[in-house]
């Protein structure tokens, strides 16, 4: 049964009165879920049977049922919203506002890569940084020795509070080339060239500018905030396993763990583009996407550069913090909190044609998923894993026993992976390292809910800087340890792409 909630959410209800309460024995019996028809669970008691707007920003059935629960989800979800403005601790220079400027409706906003901010003399279409607002990417920078430049952290700030001048700002130029498929049919890849402008700094003691020779520049639009519970509840060991497993040398394939060292322990990351963090990052998107200092950053991000001065000068101050650790965690909750969209397997009386013949949507999509296994994409998006038994602990300690002893299918291994660097001369080679990964190292992306983010957002652009603008391009840019699998999809008919493809819309 489904009921209406705020902001038009849908939540299932359901006997889950024993699993609100928190009892080990039965904190994972799904038995008593009631699921409508066409859906299947994709994170146990946590899935949501939503297919709005608003599916990826919905409260977890053990959320929604349960009043403290309820009332400090909301919270988070407000926090999460809300804009920071000068008095409340955004700046002197940020990334995006909130954490909703830049994830709507828990989502990937549009990715500023996409949207136009001028164009050359010869008409060539300039994207990029904006003015003044937000920027729904984030800017890594680094010389080619992996070393920072002096006078400039990891991210490039791009936007800055009324008054004070951003760190610089980024144009970025498509180049797009054409491509073909055994069968004849076309297809179009675009690479992105980056250029920074406006250096709010010279290039070291110099009156020059830094040096573009000098410069790795990678950018990342934001991730689905879909699964973060789930993520964070998953059991190390198993990943482990995985990693040890994930040898297939007749496909290329051989994935491992990166590791990481936050808060003193060095462990498996997860979170992340490149599985980087052992977290959600909630104190550092604070800190360092809108330059509120908190208890574990509380030095302003752009702390000993002239921006502190001109914030001075504007009024800003800088003797206290600006989030509570409380109010992290609650955001924490919030992320943590969020349902998973159910399955969708399609309908059994829309039609569609196959082969020269009518079958039901339903017999589409399982035809989908038999292709995907067929092109091995299963051996990195992985369907099955499991959360520890425990669930999870939020940034201040807050036990979640909720998320623990969960059958999840999030379709990802949560391991690293060489993405090659032959496509377009580069493949998706960012030349930036994260802990152990390589520029050429990605996580494989988890694909739980990816086919509504044209719903929820607006958009089809995918992998980690949006230059997917559908998922065939994002399957064709799959290089190095994903070459068979994009060999094997682009030697398939047209029609079982297409399968291929409706499958992951049903995720």
């Amino acid at each position: 049964m489904i009921a209406n909630i705020s902001k038009s959410k849908y939540f299932l209800i359901s006997a889950l009165t024993p699993l609100l309460l928190g009892c080990d024995e039965e904190i994972d019996d799904i038995d008593k879920i009631d699921i409508p028809e066409g859906y299947m669970l994709s994170a146990g008691i946590s899935t949501v049977f939503n297919n709005s707007s608003f599916a990826y920003d919905q409260d977890a059935p053990w959320v929604a049922e349960n009043v403290a629960n309820r009332k400090r989800f909301t919270h988070g979800d407000k926090l999460y919203d809300d804009a920071l403005t000068q008095s409340s601790g955004l700046g002197p220079v940020y990334a995006g506002y909130s954490c909703g400027s830049c994830h709507r409706n828990a989502g990937r906003t549009k990715p500023a890569l996409w949207t136009q901010i001028s164009q050359d003399a010869d008409g060539t279409p300039v994207y990029g940084s904006g003015e003044y607002g937000f920027s729904s990417m984030l800017v890594y920078v680094a010389r080619k020795n992996g070393q920072f430049f002096q006078n400039y952290g990891r991210v490039l700030h791009d936007q800055s509070i009324y008054g004070i001048q951003a760190e610089g700002k980024l144009q970025c130029r498509w180049h797009y080339e054409d491509f073909e498929f055994p069968d004849g049919e076309k297809y179009q890849l675009a690479r992105p060239e980056y250029t920074i402008t406006d250096w709010y700094a010279k290039y070291g003691d110099t009156d020059d500018p830094i040096d573009p020779s000098e410069l790795f520049c990678s950018v990342r639009i934001p991730l689905r905030h879909v699964g973060m519970g789930q993520m964070m509840a998953l059991d190390r060991d198993e990943i482990k396993r995985l990693a040890a497993q994930s040898n297939y040398p007749e496909y290329g394939i051989s994935g491992r763990c990166n590791y990481v060292t936050e808060r003193g322990v060095y462990d498996i990351g997860l979170s992340g583009n490149k599985a980087q963090h052992q977290d959600l990052t909630v104190e550092l998107g604070f800190s360092s996407d809108m330059g509120a200092t908190n208890s574990r950053y509380p030095e302003e991000i752009c702390e000993g550069q002239t921006q502190m001065k001109e914030g001075s000068m504007m009024g800003l101050t800088y003797d206290r913090l600006e989030v509570s650790t409380q109010d992290m965690e609650d955001v924490d909750f919030y992320m943590q909190g969020l349902g998973v969209p159910a399955r969708r397997l399609g309908s059994t009386t829309t039609k569609v044609q196959y082969q020269g013949r009518q079958i039901s949507e339903r017999e589409y999509i399982a035809i989908g998923e038999e292709k995907f296994h067929e092109a091995k994409c299963h051996l990195c998006h992985v369907t099955t894993l499991h959360t520890r038994p425990r669930g999870t602990t939020l940034l201040a300690g807050t036990e979640l026993p909720w998320l623990g002893k969960q059958t999840i299918h999030p379709y990802s291994d949560y391991l690293l992976h060489d993405m090659g660097s032959e496509i377009m001369g580069v493949g998706l080679n960012d030349n930036y390292r994260s802990g152990l990964a390589m520029g050429n190292e990605w996580r494989t992306t988890p694909l739980w809910g990816i086919g509504l983010q044209s719903l929820v957002n607006s958009h089809t652009y995918f992998l980690h800087d949006g230059r997917a603008r559908n998922l065939q391009e994002a399957i064709m840019w799959h290089g190095g340890e994903g070459y068979v699998s994009r060999q094997i999809f682009s030697k398939m008919k047209k029609e079982d792409r297409l399968a291929l493809i409706k499958f992951l819309e049903s995720l």
